[in-house]
């Protein structure tokens, strides 16, 4: 069973364990992801750590007992900055090897916690369409669509899945 860290910026320590788990998740599931791994460059560590630096933001990773990193949530304000009572969900991720053993709902679990914590009333996420195992994972915990549109997805043709879920409060 992976164990589950809250990184945070306060510890210096912590943001090449959340580099290394965004990038295994961008490596394993490029499908799933509108950004990709090779937009990250292994040697940019300023642009990491400004990234996890985010004071208003949450990062969650699932490791195993060797330290390895097997699933991956953000929780950040929402698009107006968090001010309407929105919290986004993003970047989940849960490893091959750990799929099936509820892993994905712990992480999800972790960033609602944190959201209703800020005081958010929602939660709120875009998933890119045609990745069922999300939106299935999504729905079981809660979530519904919204019908709005998403962002662009690279090419245009198409955008994200926009998925919400009320949250009581905390």
């Amino acid at each position: 069973m992976a164990d589950l860290r809250v990184l945070t910026p306060a510890d210096p320590a912590d943001w090449p364990l959340w580099r290394d788990a965004r990038l295994a998740a961008l490596t394993d599931a490029p499908h799933a992801f509108r950004i990709r791994a090779s937009d990250w460059h292994l040697g940019e560590e300023e642009r990491w750590r400004a990234r996890f630096a985010r004071p208003d933001a949450v990062h969650v990773v699932a490791v195993l007992g060797d330290g390895r990193p097997v699933g991956l949530a953000c929780g950040m304000p929402g698009p107006d900055g968090g001010a309407g009572g929105v919290s986004e969900l993003r970047s989940v991720w849960v490893g091959p090897g750990a799929r099936g053993r509820g892993l994905g709902d712990r992480l999800i679990a972790a960033v609602e916690a944190w959201a209703q914590h800020a005081g958010s009333t929602s939660l709120r996420l875009a998933v890119v369409p045609g990745n069922e195992a999300a939106v299935a994972l999504y729905r079981r915990n809660g979530f519904a669509a919204t019908g709005e549109p998403g962002a662009p997805l690279p090419g245009g043709a198409t955008t994200e899945y926009v998925m919400t879920k009320r949250l009581p409060p905390a």
